[in-house]
Order: C-alpha cells, then sequence, then structure tokens
C-alpha cells in the first residue's frame, strides 16, 4: 500500500467512518474530515505536480470517492465535487489558487444547476455583464443546487457568455464575495452533511482574469473536462456505497440466527438468493466503471459512450443494492445503527444530481444513434 493509500486510510478509520453517524443525524457538514483530508494531502491528489499537487489522474480519484463512499456518503460527494472542479482550476486557474488546492488549503466546488434551467447544467441563465469600473464584471444568477455552499473557498461559476457568442462561461467565484446569498440551509434525505443549498449571486464583482478557459466556451470545457471526472467519480460513488452496504448484509446475515431453526439468516435460501443478486449488481457495476477508466486511458473509441452510461448505471445499481439490503435485513436495516437506511438514503441522489439518469440515458440513446448531444 503507498503512503498516499495508508494516509487515506488513517483519515477514513480515524475521522470519517467514526463521524458519519453524527453527520447524518445533524446535518452537519463534515469539516472535520475535510480538513484531515486536505492535512493528508487527499484534496491535493489531482492537482499538478508543478504547483507541488499529487499529478494523479482520474483512477486515483475515483479510488478515493469509492473508499470515502463507502464510510460517509456526504464526506465523499463533497470531496467528489472538489475534484470535478480543480480539473478545471488545474489546467485555468490562477496559480495561486492551485498551490493552495495542492496544499490541502482549498475546498473547491461546482455553482452549475441554475433555478430556471435546473438540471439542465448546459443552459445557464446567469449573466456576466461589464462592471462599471475597470475591467471588472458583474455576475448575478440564481444557482439551485452548490454543494458545500457557504463551506468551499470557491466556486466554478457558470453565466452566459460576456460578450461572445458561446452558450457558457465559467468563473472562479471566491465564496467570500459580496452578493452571494445562501436562501436557506441544507435539511435532505440522503447526504446530510454536503451543505448543498440553492446560492444567489446579486451584483457579484469578479476580475475578468477569475474566467476560466475562454469566453463562451465554458461548455466546452465542462464536457471535455468536468464532466468525466464528475461522472466518473459519481459512479465510484455509488460502487463505494454498494460495496459498503453489501459488507454491512453479509455480517448481519451471518450474525443473526434464527434460533427455533439453529440456523443463520445466510442459510435461508430466499434472504441467500437476494444477497446473491446484491453482489451481482455491484459486481456489474464495479465492472463497468473499470471498463470506463481503461477505455479513457487508453483512448478507446468508446471511451465517451461509456462515461455517459457509468453514472447511469451504477446510481441505479445503488438503488436496487441498497432496496435489496432494506429487504434483506428487514426490521434491522430500519435502525440507524446498522448503517443501512442511511446508505438507502445516500444511494437516491445520483437519480436526481445533474446530468440526471434521465438525462444521461437520452445522451446515450443520442451517441449510439449519431445525433447530437445538445
Amino acid at each position: 500500500m503507498s503512503d498516499e493509500s495508508d494516509a487515506l486510510e488513517r483519515v477514513i478509520d480515524e475521522v470519517v467512518a467514526p463521524g458519519a453517524a453524527e453527520v447524518d443525524a445533524t446535518g452537519k457538514f463534515p469539516r472535520e474530515a475535510i480538513g484531515a483530508l486536505g492535512r493528508a494531502g487527499v484534496l491535493g491528489l489531482t492537482t499538478s505536480a508543478e504547483v507541488g499537487g499529487g499529478g494523479q489522474g482520474l483512477r486515483a480519484a475515483a479510488d478515493v470517492i469509492e473508499r470515502l463512499a463507502g464510510a460517509c456518503g456526504s464526506t465523499a460527494m463533497v470531496t467528489l465535487m472538489h475534484y470535478a472542479a480543480v480539473a478545471a482550476i488545474d489546467h485555468h486557474g490562477p496559480e495561486d489558487v492551485r498551490r493552495r488546492i495542492a496544499a490541502g488549503e482549498y475546498l473547491a466546488t461546482l455553482a452549475f444547476s441554475e433555478v430556471g434551467s435546473r438540471s439542465h447544467f448546459w443552459a445557464p441563465l446567469g449573466t456576466a455583464t461589464a462592471a462599471d469600473r475597470g475591467g471588472d464584471v458583474r455576475l448575478d444568477g440564481r444557482k439551485s443546487w452548490v454543494t458545500a455552499a457557504g463551506e468551499a473557498d470557491g466556486y466554478v461559476w457558470s453565466s452566459r457568455a460576456l460578450a461572445a457568442d458561446g452558450p457558457m462561461t465559467l468563473w472562479l467565484v471566491p465564496a467570500s464575495s459580496t452578493g452571494l446569498r445562501q436562501p436557506a440551509p441544507f435539511d435532505g434525505l440522503g447526504l446530510r452533511g454536503n451543505a448543498s443549498t440553492p446560492v444567489t449571486a446579486d451584483g457579484v464583482t469578479v476580475a475578468r482574469t477569475a474566467m476560466i478557459g475562454a469566453d463562451g466556451g465554458g461548455l466546452d470545457l465542462a464536457l471535455a473536462e468536468i464532466l468525466p471526472f464528475f461522472l466518473v467519480l459519481s459512479a465510484a460513488f455509488s460502487v463505494g456505497l454498494m460495496e459498503a452496504t453489501v459488507a454491512e448484509t453479509t455480517r448481519h446475515l451471518a450474525s443473526t440466527r434464527l434460533e427455533h431453526l439453529d440456523q443463520s439468516l445466510a442459510e435461508q435460501p430466499l434472504v441467500r438468493a437476494d444477497h446473491a443478486r446484491m453482489r451481482l449488481t455491484t459486481d456489474q457495476a464495479a465492472a463497468l466503471l473499470a471498463d470506463t477508466l481503461s477505455a479513457l486511458e487508453s483512448g478507446r473509441d468508446d471511451a465517451m459512450l461509456r462515461v455517459l452510461e457509468v453514472k447511469a448505471a451504477a446510481g441505479e445499481a445503488a438503488i436496487d443494492v441498497t432496496d435489496l439490503a432494506m429487504k434483506v435485513c428487514g426490521g434491522a436495516a430500519f435502525r440507524k445503527e446498522l448503517g443501512i437506511e442511511r446508505r438507502f438514503r445516500d444511494a437516491r441522489a445520483a437519480r436526481v444530481m445533474a446530468p440526471t439518469t434521465d438525462a444521461l440515458l437520452d445522451f446515450v440513446g443520442r451517441a449510439i444513434n449519431g445525433l447530437p448531444l445538445l
């Protein structure tokens, strides 16, 4: 096991896993876990070595998210969105921010989906206009959901183009910017500690140098650099959640007995069949994730198709596996201490996080029929 892997395992064992139940129960942002991940070099894992980062790619990030998701879904999702944002910042962002990310001192996130266009992240309604003074830019918009809102240090923010013809421009907006507002705290079904709330920009002023990439080129950048990270890491999240659910179910079935038969639950044929379905579904999703990573690394012709498939497939698989776990473990699964009902709730987020499962199915259908995605 590498030093980085050892460090991650220590953080999971000592901070992330012990705090998961409280994060879920209270909706508390996992600040202790995120801080520990930063100090362990995990937040800087994918940042370029030239600025002091780990210089690792998508496969290493997927391993981190899978392992975190097995311990605490909220911590895993915050880290996932950080990596997705860093995919753009590391190529196009300012060096000082990149160095802070590499040092584990800066948490980033995405601010894409908007109130008016909802999960259609490719159609921002928020605007960017020239400010009254100098070369500054005014941003106005209403984001419907931003993970780590009020907790991250900076948002990769989408708007309509400033002056170009393209559909979208991206900006790196400091979370401390005057004019950013959160209407309400997050109190959700699952991922309760991920601080995912609406964020409104009302006359937020940034320098033109805050632009990430070219004016009007934000959609191309998002599709080429951010979306692969988000979709693949979302699949890794689902796989990690499924693995933890299967493991917890296995322990429960082995340790719980039907005393009148002198048998464990694992010895019951119907229970075993559902347990086997859980294992099979998990393995299928994990195999697709591994194949997607291989396709990207080798430049296979079907790499982008796999990227479009993998979040939808793994997300739906996680819903099926956690649903079966609730059935297989019976009344015990409804209690908080087993951890299955928490994962049951967390699994449902993937279906509605943009791009949603339905949107991805449409993308896949378009791709296999030779039609444009948008």
